[in-house]
């Protein structure tokens, strides 16, 4: 079974990060729902990796997807957080939402019946992954 590297690892990557973060756009000035501030955190890490993760791809970068791993990271370690907060494993007295905005655990946290956390984790999950294998010499 062939596996994944180098530039399709790093386009599999880039391609999940544009997407999540055209969704994200989408769901905040199309649909109007105006993000929580966990999400407004996942967005601080998310938008760069698409322009990071892209222009390492145009330049032929061998080397962009470790800074895809860092951000992912930080991504994934947010959207955990947040995720556990709409679970209801972390305790809601300790939400960085405020009390005037958007919750982070209602209805308003779903699309399509998932909860944008979940999809969050996993974006950030498979972006990681994919920048990992980007950076592994393919073998002979």
């Amino acid at each position: 079974m062939n596996r994944l590297f180098g530039e399709t690892a790093l386009g599999l990557a880039w391609a999940i990060a544009l997407f999540a973060s055209l969704s994200v756009l989408f769901i905040g000035e199309v649909l109007g729902q105006t993000p929580c501030v966990l999400c407004w955190f996942q967005r601080a890490f998310m938008f760069p990796l698409a322009i990071i993760l892209g222009l390492g791809l145009w330049w032929q970068d061998r080397n962009v997807g470790r800074y895809g791993i860092a951000l992912a990271i930080g991504g994934a370690v947010i959207a955990l957080w947040h995720l556990g907060l709409y679970a209801g494993i972390v305790p809601e007295r300790i939400q960085p939402c405020t009390a005037t905005g958007p919750s982070c655990t209602d209805d308003n946290q779903l699309i399509l019946g998932i909860p944008i956390p979940l999809m969050a984790l996993v974006a950030f999950t498979l972006i990681g992954l994919f920048s990992a294998f980007s950076l592994k010499e393919k073998q002979k």
